[in-house]
């Protein structure tokens, strides 16, 4: 090769060295996000735009998922279990992240937050920044809150002169009461979930928390059978007055939602979700006459909610780590958090954006949401929670079909519990 010809190489490679270099430069970082059906994807597009127009090195796009939290776990267990690094975020329901933590399919984000752990994990509601940490571990960070709240009829209880219950045994008289008075075969007092969906722990829990029972203490198991089985009797006591319908083991949480809606209960058990439907559905035959306040207590003790809600999660496998906890942390912020709330109702994870004045004006009934929020307990954060969920489930929703009595529900419970935690 002679002088003319090495020269002419040596520009050609250097040429080439450039493009690559340049092209590489130019190509943003690909994340993929997946959020379920339920979680507003088209609001989530927005929030991605705003993101890849202050961070033009980062390109977002998104995957969308199940209508149902299973529905979405079931897709993240076949992806994560295969070590799939196709998704670089996702979100999870609040009771996985001990789940995740065990089968190291969540990226642990303790040292991306280094000297900021602390101040970023502070300002979130202590339930959620207690749920998305495991062994001292940051497995994720809290996203939406959700409870569950009692909505109640207005409009009836005002005409009968009730105010809103603050036990159990009082729900009951009042929804007698107005049930006497309508004189309307339809009209139930209470609708609650008993079919063995997720739901029917929390209906288990809800009266065994207001006791002070527990069902974890320091990892191990914890089961205080009398408080059970109080709670499991007064849901019965419910259906054998009359209050609620005796097919209530057939009633999941949408089937509270659409009656409660129709105008065919005085109180319901049910979701945040719920108070859009009641409040703005075109359908909705309770418009302006809805109240929600929190759930009753047990005679003697305190009034508790179930906790629900999502976490974003960096997934273990993906290739862009570093990336998408950048991601997740803006989309974990008051920022957005508040932006949820307003274009979509979504529960914010922080205390001041629940104050925010721009909030409450876009959605007035959070003054009420958070003294709810702030009373929601956590479901047992284990490894092991999905057996834990099928022990309480299935034998609440065989007590309430009238399959079992509570004394043999309960003796399966606790034999599954131990099995589980042992």
């Amino acid at each position: 090769m002679n002088l003319s010809q090495r020269r002419t190489a040596q520009l050609f490679v250097a040429a080439l060295l450039w493009t690559v270099f340049s092209v590489s430069a130019a190509t943003p970082t690909a994340l993929k996000v997946y959020v379920g059906g339920q979680q507003r994807p088209d609001i989530m597009r927005e929030l991605f735009a705003q993101y890849m127009a202050a961070h033009p090195d980062v390109s977002v796009s998104l995957e969308v998922g199940g209508a149902t939290s299973d529905l979405h776990q079931k897709y993240l267990n076949m992806v994560l279990t295969a070590g799939d690094s196709s998704l670089d975020v996702f979100l999870i329901d609040v009771i996985r992240p001990a789940q995740f933590a065990a089968a190291g399919w969540a990226e642990p984000l303790n040292d991306y937050l280094g000297a900021n752990l602390e101040p970023v994990m502070s300002r979130y509601l202590p339930a959620y920044r207690t749920a998305s940490t495991i062994n001292n571990r940051v497995v994720a960070l809290p996203a939406l809150a959700d409870a569950l709240f009692l909505y109640y009829r207005k409009d009836l209880l005002t005409k009968y002169g009730i105010k809103p219950p603050t036990t159990w045994p009082e729900l009951a008289l009042a929804a007698r009461k107005i049930q006497q008075g309508e004189r309307n075969a339809d009209l139930q007092g209470l609708s609650f979930q008993a079919k063995s969906i997720e739901g029917a722990v929390c209906t288990f829990l809800l009266p065994y928390w207001s006791q002070g029972g527990e069902l974890l203490d320091d990892g191990k198991m914890s089961f205080d059978r009398p408080k059970a089985e109080a709670g499991l009797r007064m849901w019965l006591d419910m259906v054998n007055q009359g209050v609620t319908k005796p097919n209530v083991a057939e009633v999941g949480t949408d089937d509270t939602r659409k009656e409660f809606q129709a105008g065919k209960v005085i109180f319901a058990v049910n979701w945040g979700y719920a108070w859009n439907h009641f409040a703005g559905g075109a359908s909705s035959a309770v418009k302006g006459k809805v109240g929600v306040v929190k759930l009753p207590a047990m005679p003697g003790g305190k009034s508790v909610s179930c906790m629900g809600g999502w976490d974003w999660a960096v997934s273990a496998f993906s290739k862009n780590k570093a990336a998408a906890v950048a991601l997740v942390r803006w989309l974990s912020s008051p920022e957005v958090s508040r932006q949820l709330a307003i274009k979509a109702s979504f529960h914010p994870v922080f205390e001041s954006v629940y104050r925010d004045p721009e909030v409450v004006a876009a959605v007035p009934w959070f003054a009420d949401a958070l003294s709810v929020i702030e009373s929601a307990r956590p479901r047992p954060v284990t490894p092991m929670y999905r057996a834990v969920s099928d022990a309480l489930r299935i034998n609440t929703n065989t007590v309430m079909a009238g399959v079992k009595t509570p004394e043999a529900a309960l003796a399966e419970i606790e034999i599954r519990l131990a099995r589980a935690m042992r």
